[in-house]
């Protein structure tokens, strides 16, 4: 089934299979070569390093909406336990953990999303399986990353701490990132791995804090799920601009990633910006991303460019993974 309305057409003039060979399963992950390495580390000064990913936590960011989705759980396998087949006076713990693996801050590997029967390159969706996982295209994958990082500080840009103060579903377009690439003071290149801060993060971060959110909730729920099928993030609006920056990576701090409601009255089109980028470009796309502490930084040094360290779990098979992302300046 092709994309509606004029999405095939957008598809089309993305589409990047065969760009890099018709076994490539790296996708724009082939863009993060030496040199853009190179242009990550000259833009550290001090040193700092910022964590950008959330707790894993038992009470985090899956609420059960989309269904089969877990926080993690933790189990302790031993406590203070002593090997008896090994000498000595030491005690040890150890743990398992069981967890969707977008349950908190993740990639998406280029097995996550498929339509009209293929993924990425073309490979057929039948090379996942619910018993060997992805064949092709899987977390394993995903390359290592050492980029520059930009910040585009979309909600800042606009003189607001969350951009759902201007619309709570306010859609991410191309002329927004290029007003927050100027407000960055960054000229965004082939390899570069694009962060958009929408504010939506605050939401979680408030239930995390115990505080209320403006609907009354802890805000765990309105973050996942937004308010009368409305969320912020990036739309179909933002895709073009993508394929024509030739970024690696896009990744934002909201659970969708895309804003909703989709822009087709039958919702046709739903998870579009995934389809496009994902399946048609390649992108290496994440989110649950917490780029508060990041903001207030950057603004504070006037610029958005920093070293991006990220080393995706190699989960194989995966159709996505965990991720513990640094920013360095």
């Amino acid at each position: 089934m092709p994309l509606p309305g004029d999405l095939a057409e957008l598809a089309d003039k993305v589409r990047n299979w065969g760009r890099w060979g018709p076994n490539d399963e790296l996708g724009c992950g082939n863009l993060l070569d030496n040199a853009s390495a190179q242009r990550g580390t000259a833009t550290v000064r001090s040193g700092r390093h910022i964590s950008l990913s959330v707790d894993l936590r038992s009470d985090g960011i899956q609420v059960g909406q989309p269904a089969r989705r877990f926080n993690p759980i933790l189990t302790q396998t031993s406590v203070n336990d002593i090997d008896p087949h090994a000498p000595g006076m030491w005690r040890g713990t150890d743990d398992l953990v069981t967890m969707s693996t977008c349950a908190g801050t993740h990639l998406d590997a280029l097995a996550h999303i498929s339509y009209d029967g293929q993924l990425y390159n073309g490979y057929p969706a039948e090379e996942t399986t619910a018993q060997f996982g992805a064949a092709k295209l899987g977390a394993e994958k995903l390359p290592a990353i050492a980029t520059r990082g930009v910040l585009l500080d979309v909600a800042r840009a606009k003189g607001v701490d969350r951009l759902d103060e201007i619309d709570i579903g306010f859609a991410i377009s191309g002329d927004d990132l290029d007003e927050a690439a100027e407000f960055a003071k960054v000229e965004i290149q082939p390899g570069d791995f694009v962060v958009v801060r929408t504010g939506w993060m605050q939401h979680y971060l408030n239930s995390e804090r115990g505080m209320p959110d403006e609907i009354g909730s802890t805000g765990r729920w309105m973050y996942a799920v937004g308010k009368d099928f409305k969320s912020t993030g990036v739309s179909t609006k933002s895709v073009q601009w993508m394929r024509d920056h030739d970024v690696a990576g896009c990744v934002n701090d909201t659970y969708a990633y895309e804003s909703f409601p989709p822009s087709e009255p039958d919702w046709s089109d739903l998870l579009a910006v995934h389809m496009l980028q994902v399946r048609d470009m390649g992108l290496i796309q994440g989110q649950n991303w917490n780029l508060e502490e990041l903001s207030v930084v950057c603004a504070e040094r006037g610029s958005g460019g920093f070293l991006l360290v990220a080393n995706p779990e190699p989960f194989v098979g995966a159709a996505s993974t965990p991720v513990a992302p640094v920013a360095v300046l």
